[in-house]
């Protein structure tokens, strides 16, 4: 299992909040990233690596080009 970060984005753009998930790769942080952000955006990394941001809405997510 690694360690990710799951960052909370309000609506001016800024940081709110964060929460660790636990998870065997990025597939399976991203899928429990979209289980917890439902409706606000957010930003998952792992430590300093960018993984995903996962946005509110059905549009869903969008992944480091």
């Amino acid at each position: 299992m690694s360690a990710y970060r799951l960052y909370h984005i309000d609506g001016g753009g800024r940081f709110s909040a964060a929460e660790w998930i636990e998870a065997e790769d990025d597939a399976a942080a991203i899928e429990a990233a979209r289980a917890v952000n439902k409706s606000i955006a957010g930003e998952l990394w792992q430590g300093q690596r960018f993984v995903a941001r996962v946005d509110s809405g059905p549009s869903g997510d969008r992944e480091p080009a």
